[in-house]
């Protein structure tokens, strides 16, 4: 049985202790925010949560940034933190937009297990209501029975974003900020192209929540999406910059509980890294 994509800060403060919960930290930000997300973990945490290293449980045998890693990887990473068959998992981050704990939320669910929730508003939230903190290295849980299953219907490979924007078959939802998607801004790493995939919807992962870093509410988000032109009875591909912040499309599609969306993992990496490929700006 499934829980629902979000938790509050008080509903996940009452949990605290039971033994079938797993907290985990899975901030992460780009090199150039000058934030050391291990650090920052150090410094304070939710009581008994443990870090997910985002790089770390990327697969490592790719130039790309944050590709999903086998199912045996990703079953040895989350078995080394815990996680078992029946663990009900709460994932949040720092960055006070959900900037990568959607992303582990979807990793979770793209590798079998349903049994996770996104922080509400992060850690940003769980600090201004003065929840309580843990400091220094958590205490190491005991190795979990996790067993991890890829399921392909979440992913999206190059060869299939082509066919896509080739025959325009799925709305594409790019979670780039607007900059970048129009090509004004230049992209934070080096050797990629300015735009977007041709035909893709634009909704930055940032105006998804509101000013406490909270998911807006359903009619409030249903609005967002119906103006950038998403059609919620039909399939999405989500993509961003590397496959982490385009997670927060999915998470409230699920929120909204529209169609469950895909996510394309190479993203603009990979899109935009080839020169190949049709590009646009605007």
């Amino acid at each position: 049985m499934s829980i629902p994509p979000l938790i509050g800060t008080a509903a996940l403060e009452a949990c605290l202790g039971n033994a079938a919960l797993i907290v985990l930290d899975a901030s992460w930000y780009l090199p150039d925010a000058g934030r050391d997300a291990r650090a920052e973990f150090l410094d304070g945490h939710v009581p008994g949560a443990q870090f997910f290293d985002l790089d770390l449980a990327s697969h490592q045998a790719t130039s790309l940034p944050h590709m999903l890693p086998t199912a045996a990887e990703f079953e040895s990473l989350s078995r080394d933190l815990g996680v078992s068959t029946e663990s009900e998992i709460v994932v949040y981050d720092g960055s006070g937009v959900n900037l990568s704990a959607a992303r582990v939320w979807w990793m979770f669910r793209a590798f079998g297990h349903d049994r996770v929730s996104v922080l509400d508003g992060g850690l940003g939230a769980w600090r201004v209501e003065q929840r309580p903190l843990d400091a220094g290295e958590p205490m190491k849980r005991t190795p979990g029975d996790f067993h991890a299953v890829l399921r392909s219907s979440y992913v999206r490979s190059l060869d299939e974003m082509e066919a896509i924007v080739a025959e325009g078959s799925v709305q594409v939802i790019d979670a780039r900020p607007a900059g970048r998607f129009r090509g004004i801004d230049a992209e934070p790493r080096p050797g990629l192209r300015s735009g977007h995939m041709p035909g893709a919807l634009s909704i930055p992962y940032g105006e998804l929540v509101d000013a406490t870093g909270r998911l807006l509410g359903a009619e409030p988000l249903r609005e967002r999406l119906l103006a950038a032109g998403v059609d919620l009875t039909s399939p999405v591909v989500a993509t961003c910059g590397s496959g982490t912040s385009a997670c927060a499309i999915l998470l409230a599609l699920e929120v909204l509980d529209a169609p469950a969306g895909a996510l394309y993992d190479g993203s603009w990496t990979e899109w935009g890294g080839r020169d190949d490929l049709p590009v646009e700006p605007g």
